[in-house]
């Protein structure tokens, strides 16, 4: 069997993406992964990378060297883990796959042999644009990454057809599509309405630039026939603003009774938890280029727990619950646009999105991706 190493730089608890690649692959190749926290995976090898914390004069350090273009070295100061390197330089891998464009340099450093596929997660260059203190300090430093590794690549691929289609225009690569669909679950079936509630549910990041209060100022156009719960997780990595979001969300709903913020599930425990709801729902404006071509895992929770869905404008997320007839898209980004598509729904009509999403279920499924990953991954070695 051949050995493969997968480099994240995140907690795989809350890492659907990555754990779908280590349950694609872990039965025909011996499997390492290297990221800040994992479940157990049985017959899989687990390496901790420890987490970057830049004193105050690394993080001085790290802006100067960063403005002025020394971007290897500033890498070493924000990214590289040294005990990691030192623990892995004298394995050899028959392929290493890279997770975001911060494991690419280190992804290189360990190649040996290896041939490399590169996972884009976002649009690296633009991933938060939306933030001058990121554009200012990161935006280049992202540039460089990818102008010096993607063409080095055997393989690349990406979440949705937007991505691929920018990587492809700015870096002559041709990125391979695959989708944050989850596992098909054959036994779930769409559940009728609990009359005369409404149940929304939402799940995923808190971070301030998806602007979730969105949703919660969208519950004030509605009747009291909609309930809204909100699970969110913040990780553990995030800065003191991105912690702090969640006490603001708490705030804002403390006198709204039909709003409940939830303790976060595992990925492999979301599915089943939000089946007894009856609306999914994603309100994301789209400030940067990422959430404008935003096609994440929730889209495809919601269809596996057979739920109707109620979602913004966004064009890839929209295209999948137009073709499918899964529910509702609002005409545009405002709390009041989206609130008024769901008060127009009827209990049927909800009933019959869910319907849909049984339909949907296993073609909106992993299964197709795991084929996929499996032959570009036997192609590259082979």
């Amino acid at each position: 069997m051949k050995k493969v190493l997968i480099l994240a730089f995140s907690n795989l608890n809350h890492d659907a993406r990555v754990l779908r690649q280590i349950e694609f692959l872990k039965e025909k190749y011996i499997l390492s992964v290297a990221c800040f926290d994992s479940p157990q995976i049985n017959s899989v090898e687990i390496f901790k990378i420890k987490a970057v914390k830049p004193s105050f004069i690394d993080k001085a350090l790290s802006s100067v060297l960063l403005l002025t273009h020394f971007y290897t070295t500033a890498y070493k100061i924000l990214y590289d883990n040294i005990t990691l390197r030192e623990l892995l330089k004298d394995r050899s891998y028959d392929l290493i796959i890279g997770n975001d464009i911060e494991s690419l340099p280190l992804a290189f450093a360990l190649k040996k042999e290896a041939k490399i596929l590169f996972d884009a997660h976002e649009y690296a260059p633009r991933h938060f644009e939306d933030k001058l203190i990121w554009r200012i300090f990161f935006q280049n430093f992202n540039k460089y990454l990818c102008a010096k590794y993607l063409h080095l690549a055997d393989a690349m691929t990406t979440v949705g057809k937007g991505l691929a289609e920018e990587y492809r225009k700015h870096y002559d690569v041709n990125p391979i599509i695959i989708t944050n669909a989850n596992y098909y679950y054959d036994s779930i079936e769409p559940e009728v309405l609990n009359e005369p509630q409404i149940k929304l549910i939402h799940h995923g990041g808190a971070n301030p630039s998806r602007q979730l209060e969105l949703m919660i100022e969208m519950m004030n156009h509605l009747d009291d026939r909609f309930e809204l719960d909100l699970m969110l997780i913040t990780p553990s990595i995030a800065n003191k603003k991105t912690k702090a979001y969640l006490n603001y969300l708490k705030n804002l709903i403390t006198d709204k009774p039909g709003i409940k913020i939830l303790t976060p599930k595992k990925p492999s425990e979301i599915v089943d938890t939000i089946h007894r709801y009856d609306i999914g729902v994603f309100l994301i404006p789209p400030i940067n280029f990422n959430y404008k071509n935003t096609l994440p895992n929730k889209l495809f929770d919601f269809v596996q727990a057979r739920l109707a869905i109620a979602i913004g404008p966004t064009p890839e997320m929209a295209s999948i619950v137009n073709q499918y007839g899964l529910g509702v898209v609002s005409e545009d980004f405002t709390p009041l646009s989206l609130a008024h598509k769901l008060k127009a729904l009827t209990n049927e009509q909800i009933f019959n999105f869910k319907k849909q999403s049984h339909k949907a279920a296993k073609e909106l499924s992993a299964d197709q991706n795991k084929k996929i990953l499996n032959d570009l991954i036997e192609s590259i070695l082979n």
